[in-house]
């Protein structure tokens, strides 16, 4: 069963946290981050993205660049930026785009809980990108992001999440994208643990976003217990942030392929290939979006087309089976592009569903792309499917929107 611990969380003060709050690390380069930082000394880019700081090119894993994050940090406090709440509380996180709210627990996560496999994971990770992640959480000696987890929904979680918001909201904030972040905090002692007491009947959580954050956090807590001869169990280290959304409000939007070449097929040998396992349906000039699982859309040569896969190509009754993501790479981008490994595949590229298929378009058109494939989105069903079967998806399968915020609250691991 799931674990949730309650912190004393270190947040910013309200006046300053439109100017603290950021997007999380890897959304964004560096130079995109300067750019939103815009010169602000406590923007929390200089926390999570310190290589800000440095000059253009510079090794973003030299150690400096870690204790520039945890300096940073460090100077905003002594600024009076952030204050820490005087006892263990738990929080709720709303996000509001597009007209539709998800409310987010946030509390801390169990590393035993990731380590005996009751946080169930749906993506490998790069251990590369983990050791940077390790590296930010043991110079820093923090959690200064927190993860995106998913939860199976409970109704009387729900009840309590509906009376906590009904009070005045510590933050309430529209970023500069138009999305609404609201952030309460729950430190009546009862409130916390009657949240917690039923939390712990919940039989698995999920990482929906972030297990490069979520595999450092906890390894890193690992670490740390093995380095105290005193060590209890208890330490803040043993736990690590997390918002934790109930399954049932979350929205995975799709995730979409742009290849750079045809392989040496023109656009009516393509057509011809994909007759074998497709239905296919000129759609013109206008942007066509897929409207149900097993079909896609694809711009080619300035039209865009419907593709139905035909029955065979696809088996709803196995978990990896039945995504549109297998179906692509096995009947289209293997055979007729040769493009096996996503991951090191230099000629194709991903591009996430907010950024719409107009962004395809424009990535064909311009002469940067040959043909873009758009999916339907994956479902939370499917998510947490794989995630308890104990297999992996594809890469660049789920595109969760919205990001949460990092900076609104930091857990400390000492």
């Amino acid at each position: 069963m799931a674990q949730l611990k309650a912190f004393k969380g270190i947040r910013p003060v309200q006046e300053l946290v439109k100017r603290v709050a950021c997007r999380p690390y890897d959304v964004l380069n560096e130079k995109e981050a300067r750019i939103e930082a815009n010169g602000d000394k406590i923007s929390f880019y200089h926390v999570i993205k310190p290589e800000i700081d440095f000059p253009d090119g510079y090794n973003v894993y030299s150690p400096e660049i870690y204790e520039k994050g945890r300096d940073n940090f460090a100077a905003m406090r002594a600024m009076g930026v952030f204050k820490q709440d005087e006892t263990d509380c738990l929080y709720i996180y709303s996000q509001t785009m597009n007209g539709r709210t998800q409310y987010g627990i946030v509390g801390c996560a169990s590393v035993d809980d990731y380590l005996n496999d009751v946080i169930k994971k749906h993506e490998l990770t790069r251990p590369d990108k983990e050791e940077d992640r390790k590296n930010h959480v043991r110079v820093g000696n923090m959690n200064a992001e927190p993860v995106f987890f998913a939860y199976p929904h409970v109704a009387a979680l729900d009840a309590i999440v509906a009376e906590v918001i009904k009070a005045t909201p510590a933050y309430d904030i529209i970023t500069d994208d138009g999305i609404g972040h609201t952030f309460w905090v729950i430190s009546d002692a009862k409130t916390v643990n009657d949240i917690i007491t039923l939390f712990a009947k919940v039989p698995n959580t999920y990482v929906a976003d972030g297990h490069h954050r979520t595999a450092a956090a906890a390894l890193v807590g690992q670490e740390l217990r093995k380095l105290n001869p005193n060590h209890t169990g208890q330490e803040s280290y043993n736990f690590f942030l997390a918002v934790h959304f109930p399954d049932n409000q979350l929205h995975i939007m799709d995730y979409n392929r742009v290849i750079k070449d045809l392989n040496g097929h023109s656009a009516s040998d393509i057509l011809e290939k994909l007759k074998e396992n497709f239905e296919i349906t000129e759609k013109g000039s206008t942007e066509y979006r897929p409207a149900k699982l097993h079909e896609f859309s694809m711009y080619l040569d300035g039209k865009w087309y419907a593709l139905q896969a035909k029955a065979g190509t696809y088996d709803d009754n196995d978990v990896i089976g039945v995504l549109d993501v297998t179906i692509l790479s096995k009947k289209v981008l293997e055979p007729i592009f040769n493009i096996v490994d996503l991951r090191k595949d230099k000629r194709i590229d991903f591009v996430g569903g907010l950024r719409g298929l107009g962004e395809l378009k424009s990535r064909v058109d311009s002469g940067d792309m040959k043909i873009a494939f758009a999916l339907y989105p994956v479902t939370m069903k499917q998510l947490i499917d794989i995630a308890d079967t104990n297999q992996i998806m594809p890469p660049k399968t789920t595109w969760f929107e919205p990001k949460l915020r990092s900076g609104l609250v930091v857990h400390a691991l000492n």
